[in-house]
């Protein structure tokens, strides 16, 4: 902060200490000094506005309040349901409800199932209300009609998106490919295995399964290597995202 001239707010620093659930009564709870400042440590912390992190990186703070916001905004379109046509009140659940659930859902990858369940019953509850059903009926027919992925799948095609833009040299640059991503053909000693002559990546081990196997350099290639090789080869994004919407995606799940 001194080299770029920022002033630090210590009403505004946070500090949050990362570890796994069994650790976290090992983490220090006294107050850090900073910048003459003591700040105690936090359980989350906001980023970029919306993203909540957990001590735990369970995210578990980010699904209850984007969950409560959604419903929110789904109690306050029921009341204009009838003032305007379908295909608008389509468009606006889709930009108040559906947008919030896919802001930065790529971090979600690998989240436990309550809390996946806890995101899809947002997106059952807005296609209910799209369609004027009961809480009852099944949803499974109105996703179809919406051409709408269930969250899981919503999550992994986000991941997919992502590792093509690393490969092909359009992500962020802290997504460089060499950093993250390699393919099996590149790695010395596997260039005789039939799977180097394929565009599968290398999915680096892992030691804790929980947290570890969530990382994108984990995920990314897991999901790259179970879609079929027409659609990792496309030449274009916008192909590419079109064959993998083609693509049977609960068959990567």
């Amino acid at each position: 902060m001194k080299s770029n001239r920022l002033q630090s707010n210590p009403d505004k620093v946070e500090i949050l200490w990362c570890a796994t659930n069994r650790c976290q009564h090992q983490l220090p709870t006294t107050p850090l000094s900073i910048d003459g400042a003591a700040v105690n440590p936090v359980k989350s912390v906001r980023d970029l506005g919306i993203i909540y992190i957990d001590a735990d990186l369970v995210m578990r703070t980010h699904v209850q309040r984007t969950v409560s916001r959604c419903y929110a905004a789904l109690r306050q379109l029921r009341q204009i349901r009838r003032s305007v046509p379908p295909s608008t009140f389509q468009s606006l659940v889709v930009t108040l409800v559906l947008s919030r659930l896919d802001y930065g859902n790529a971090v979600l990858v690998g989240l436990p199932t309550h809390l996946v369940r806890r995101l899809q019953s947002v997106q059952n509850a807005a296609a209910r209300l799209i369609y004027h059903m009961r809480s009852a009926d099944h949803i499974t027919d109105a996703l179809v009609t919406l051409h709408w992925l269930r969250v899981p799948l919503r999550i992994e095609y986000k991941v997919a998106v992502m590792t093509y833009k690393v490969l092909h040299g359009t992500a962020p640059r802290y997504l460089g490919p060499l950093a993250l991503v390699s393919h099996v053909s590149d790695i010395p000693g596997r260039r005789t295995l039939r799977s180097a002559n394929t565009s599968r990546l290398l999915v680096p081990p892992v030691r804790l399964s929980t947290v570890g196997s969530r990382a994108f350099t984990i995920a990314g290639p897991r999901i790259w290597n179970l879609l079929p090789e027409e659609t990792t080869s496309a030449q274009s994004l916008s192909t590419f995202r079109q064959r993998l919407k083609d693509f049977p995606l609960h068959e990567v799940s």
